[in-house]
């Protein structure tokens, strides 16, 4: 619709009124139909006609939104969007209330106008209030609210505005329960209901805490039956403390008294080793007279020995000649023989070579004879015929050893290419194991999602933390990737985690001193370098404005992360820049952001594939992607990465499998390869034999024709008899000096007999006088053993005189002039504490050593001690806590008694207030049936109305004045539609006089109805408005010019153009 013209005349009012809280403007701009709608309304009785669809509805609607009511409490839309007009970005509702008069709202503030504008776009909807010059004063709803209950406007009740919706709802509702409804709450017995119900509902809660405060009164009792028994075990506790007072003075005394035991046990053991020390000399005078015995025994057979030496030592002198020249006739003998030997050796050897060069001379005549010119020339034949074979066995080793060299090559080959394939099956089986590994690790990943950021290590780690959690000042936030969370899916996560990087196996600590620990956790978990951040936990989560972040399209790490822990959130924008790393999908694209876009605030661009890319400057850098990086780690579901590695898994294997025929084939075509070399190296050494022989075949033919050629010289016979003689003389002379040799031989041997015959002599003869110095020497050894040994003895028993009888004396009588010293130190110390005679008071110390007296003040003082701590206040601030515990729980009993009789004052009064309730609600009932039947009454039309608060029902009987004679009730569902609107009509303004408001506003109420009822109805409706003395807004299609009231000075008339 078009913008709207209103023509509008009115009379001159008369009576100017004052009333607070009327409507002087309404103005709508793209607000349904209309573009742009402003009227001026009458105080009194404003009328609004037009043909159906001229926008007249929307004004009751832009009120009920300008009044802060919902889009679906309108009934003509489901939100506010749906009242912008179509084709418009924007509708604005505009109403200015009259504010005059002593019920005026801060009108020092507002002044007499109050200007509401409520503007709605697509997404929000803006409620601003403003004062009389246009300025704005408010914009909350708490301030709406604060004015519409101030000036009692309930847009929702239908008495106050009653729209085209509502009004047919009520002229064709035949429903009982319906009808109460609309009374009830017309009439505010629905908030006022709702109120007393609230109020009872608050009450039963506030008994509920007062229950409960009476019931947190029970733990206060019985702490005070523990403080009761505390006092007891604290006077307990004092019996113990002198109980340990009287043992510290017995312990004292006893010290005393054991010192008196030890001294006299040290006496005793002084006499009895003075007792010992006779026995002991006595000991030591025997062996020192058995010792001088042996020395004199000794010095005898010395002087015995020097006697018998002297008369063998010549013979001894003359056996030892003999023997050294009978030594070195031997050697001599032995030598000559060997020299013997050797030069026969020599003489046979040059009998051979005689005998060989005769051989060679009678060779040499007889090959002389029979050499011929035919004999040469065959010789020659024979020699090229052993050529040619040399040659031909010499090419074939040829073709031999390249064939070798051939298959060598090739086996060569084969070799490399099974190492080549045993090294890929190597890496297949590396890298299956390294899918299992990755599935066990990613099985473990969902069972226990920490474990994808450090494994085994960092639960070892987190349960050492539980362990030493007292030593921290603030329990450690980690790993940080367990807090983390991917949105919208896992798209990103190979690209967050290449980001974000060692950061997710991190742990936050608070302080320095917290980091120690962490670390100490780590070393007890086997966790070496466990990475640790120190940030501040008292920071709050930072506010990233939207002009720090990269002006991109493309997401950041920070954007497709979520976690709810506000200190891991910081620390991925603090310390890892989160927010300035951009993901995007591929390379190209990647290269463009980084590089060609020059992006504000853009730190690093991380692609799908795992590649970062970055510039310093005018330097540009492509990182290519980790493949160590462990993948999948921040991913919600490991399902699918478990079915790619399974693939990958039969993917590998297959491939192994491929590579082991292959190898098997390979390691066949080897072993073939092998049996050919085999043969052909056997075939070759046989050549290499065969060319050999030949070679000596053909070199000793031409030796032999060498030596037959040289035969002819009788200058090599003449050379070989020269060499003959010349041996001839040089045998001669060998037998000659063997000769001599023999008759050496002979002399060293008889010289060596004579001389051994000499010897065995002198020995027989000395042998009586060197078997007697023999015996002589053994006896003096003997002697001296047995002096060591005594001598041994007797210092046995001067070592047992001096330390184990002279010197543990001197001990002991040490150690009884340091007991003296202790008694007398002791006894003094024991009379500062108390005296002797207190002690024999109290039994004196028999029976009990100081060991078991300390130790029975030792178990005393521990258990005064743990009884101490266990209750570390002195029993007369127990009493004192006691007592003071005792006044608090009185006081609290007397608050909660006085919280009782006030709770319970407060449900006599809602009793009263509900009585009351009833009492005007039965009021109300009946003046509303005084009412209804006073507004019928103007048509000679009578009524009844049945109310039943207890089932909940209204129901309308109408009686007719055709019916006058007869005692028929109708109900208004058997009345014509005109009869039905009037009685509709007189029911809404029975329910009229029953609230209040400001303003009164009605929507197509004259539907149905005849010329005569609307007449009727519209008298009655003006004298009523006028009556009432609020501001009535009537709207209707109708023409209503016929009535003589439209130009009296109280009614305004606005008609709407044809649309």
């Amino acid at each position: 619709m078009a913008d709207s013209s209103v023509s509008s005349r009115s009379i001159p009012i008369l009576h100017r009124r004052s009333s607070a809280g009327i409507i002087r403007n309404v103005r709508m701009e793209n607000f349904m139909c209309h573009s742009h709608l402003q009227i001026e309304l009458g105080e009194w009785v404003n009328f609004i006609t037009g043909q159906n669809g001229s926008g007249k509805s929307a004004i009751l609607t832009a009120l009920c939104v300008a009044f802060g009511c919902r889009a679906k409490g309108t009934q003509r839309a489901s939100t506010l969007k749906d009242f912008i007009k179509t084709g418009c970005s924007y509708a604005v509702v505009c109403v200015e209330i009259k504010n005059e008069g002593e019920d005026a709202f801060k009108p020092e503030i507002y002044g007499d106008t109050i200007i509401l504008e409520r503007r709605i776009t697509e997404s929000t909807s803006t409620t601003v209030l403003k004062d009389h010059q246009g300025r704005k004063v408010a914009s909350r709803k708490d301030d709406l609210r604060e004015i519409v209950e101030h000036f009692n406007i309930d847009v929702e009740n239908p008495c106050v505005i009653m729209s085209q919706d509502k009004s047919r709802e009520f002229l064709h509702s035949g429903n009982d329960k319906d009808k109460f409804k609309f009374f009830y709450k017309a009439s505010l017995l629905q908030q006022v209901s709702d109120l007393l119900q609230n109020i009872d509902e608050h009450l039963k809660s506030a008994n509920a805490l007062v229950h409960e405060l009476e019931e947190s009164i029970k733990p206060m009792l019985k702490e005070l039956d523990e403080l009761q028994g505390k006092i007891k075990n604290m006077e307990h506790v004092e019996e113990i403390s002198q109980r340990v007072q009287q043992l510290k003075k017995k312990l004292a005394w006893s010290w005393v008294y054991d010192v008196d035991k030890q001294l006299e046990e040290q006496r005793t053991k002084i006499g009895r080793l003075k007792d010992r020390i006779p026995a002991c000399q006595a000991k030591i005078d025997l062996q020192l007279s058995v010792v001088e015995e042996l020395m004199e025994r000794i010095s005898k057979k010395k002087a015995q020995i020097a006697c018998m030496m002297e008369n063998t030592s010549e013979v001894r002198r003359m056996k030892d000649e003999l023997q050294q020249t009978l030594s070195l006739a031997t050697k001599e003998k032995l030598e000559l023989e060997e020299e013997y030997s050797r030069k026969g050796n020599q003489l046979q050897k040059m009998v051979k070579h005689v005998r060989l060069l005769e051989q060679q001379i009678q060779d040499i005549h007889e090959q002389h004879v029979k050499n011929t010119q035919a004999e040469e020339s065959e010789i020659e034949e024979k020699l090229k015929e052993l050529q040619c074979e040399v040659d031909a066995t010499a090419s074939s080793l040829a073709s031999l050893k390249e064939e070798e060299s051939a298959l060598l090559e090739s086996l060569n080959e084969g070799s490399s290419e099974i190492r080549r394939i045993a090294n890929e099956i190597d890496d297949f089986e590396r890298k299956r194991r390294e899918i299992e590994h990755s599935i066990r690790e990613i099985n473990q990943h969902q069972i226990n999602k920490v474990t994808a950021f450090g494994g085994d290590k960092v639960i070892n780690l987190l349960r050492a933390i539980e362990r030493h959690q007292e030593r921290f000042k603030k329990p450690p936030i980690g790993p940080i990737g367990a807090h983390l969370t991917l949105v919208n899916g896992d798209t990103w996560a190979f690209a967050v985690e290449n980001a974000i990087g060692r950061l997710l196996n991190t742990f936050i600590v608070a302080n320095h001193k917290d980091a120690l620990v962490l670390r100490g956790c780590a070393r007890e978990a086997s966790y070496g370098h466990v990475p640790i951040v120190i940030y501040d936990f008292a920071r709050p989560r930072l506010d990233i404005r939207p002009h720090m972040l990269p002006q991109t399209n493309h997401p950041t790490t920070l954007s497709v992360l979520q976690t709810e822990n506000h200190i891991v959130y910081n620390v991925l924008v603090d310390m890892g820049d989160a927010e300035r790393q951009v993901l995007v999908r591929d390379y190209d694209m990647g290269k463009a952001v980084a590089f060609e876009q020059r992006i504000l605030n853009l730190k690093e661009v991380h692609t799908l594939d795992g590649y970062k890319m970055f510039s310093r400057g005018s330097v540009q850098t492509i990182l290519p992607p980790n493949r160590k990086l462990r993948r999948g780690r921040l991913c919600s579901s490991f399902d699918g990465q478990i079915n790619d590695l399974q693939r990958d898994a039969s993917h590998v294997n297959e491939e192994a499998q491929q590579r082991r025929r292959r190898k098997r084939d390979a390691e066949g075509r080897l072993q073939d390869l092998q049996e050919d070399l085999q043969s052909v190296k056997r075939r070759r050494l046989n050549a290499e034999r065969n060319l050999m022989s030949k070679k000596l075949a053909l070199q000793d033919v031409k030796n032999a024709y060498g030596a037959e050629a040289n035969a002819s010289s009788a200058s090599n016979v003449d050379e070989l008899h020269q060499e003959i003689s010349k041996v001839h003389e040089e045998v001669q002379e060998k037998k000659m000096l063997l000769e001599k040799l023999q008759a050496r031989m002979n002399e060293a041997e008889a010289k060596a007999k004579k001389l051994k015959v000499s010897f065995e002599n002198l020995c027989e003869s000395a042998k009586g006088e060197i078997d007697a110095f023999d015996k002589a020497e053994n006896d003096l050894i003997k002697l001296e053993q047995a002096l060591h040994d005594e001598e041994a003895k007797k210092a046995h028993y001067e070592v047992i005189m001096n330390n184990k009888v002279l010197s543990l004396i001197k001990e002991a009588e040490a150690h009884y002039v340091d007991l003296e010293k202790n008694r007398l130190e002791s006894c003094r110390k024991a009379s500062i504490i108390c005296p002797e005679s207190e002690i024999e008071a109290l039994g004196g110390c028999e029976g009990s050593n100081p060991e078991q007296l300390s130790a029975q003040l030792t178990r005393l003082n521990q258990r005064l001690q743990h009884e101490s701590q266990r209750y570390s206040e002195s029993i007369d601030d127990l009493r004192m806590l006691y007592e003071k515990k005792e006044r608090k729980i009185s006081k609290k009993r007397k608050t909660y008694k006085a919280f009782r009789e006030k709770l319970h004052a407060c449900e006599t009064a809602l009793g009263l207030r509900r009585v009351k309730f009833d009492r005007n609600a039965s009021f109300l009932k009946r003046q509303l049936t005084w009412q209804f039947n006073r507004h019928l009454g103007k048509k000679g039309i009578s009524g009844n109305i049945k109310l039943s608060y207890e089932e909940k029902t209204l129901s309308v009987e109408v009686k007719m004045p055709q019916d006058a004679s007869s005692s028929t009730v109708r109900d208004t569902r058997g009345l014509s539609g005109g009869e039905r609107s009037f009685s509709t009509l007189c029911f809404a303004l029975a329910l009229h006089e029953l609230t209040e408001a400001p303003f009164r506003a009605m929507d197509e109420f004259d539907v149905f109805m005849d010329a005569v009822s609307r007449k009727i109805s519209l008298d009655t409706l003006v004298d009523f408005a006028l009556a009432l003395g609020s501001q009535w807004i009537l709207i209707t299609p109708h023409d209503i010019s016929q009535f003589g009231w439209v130009r009296s000075w109280f009614m305004l008339v606005l008609m709407f153009p044809t649309p």
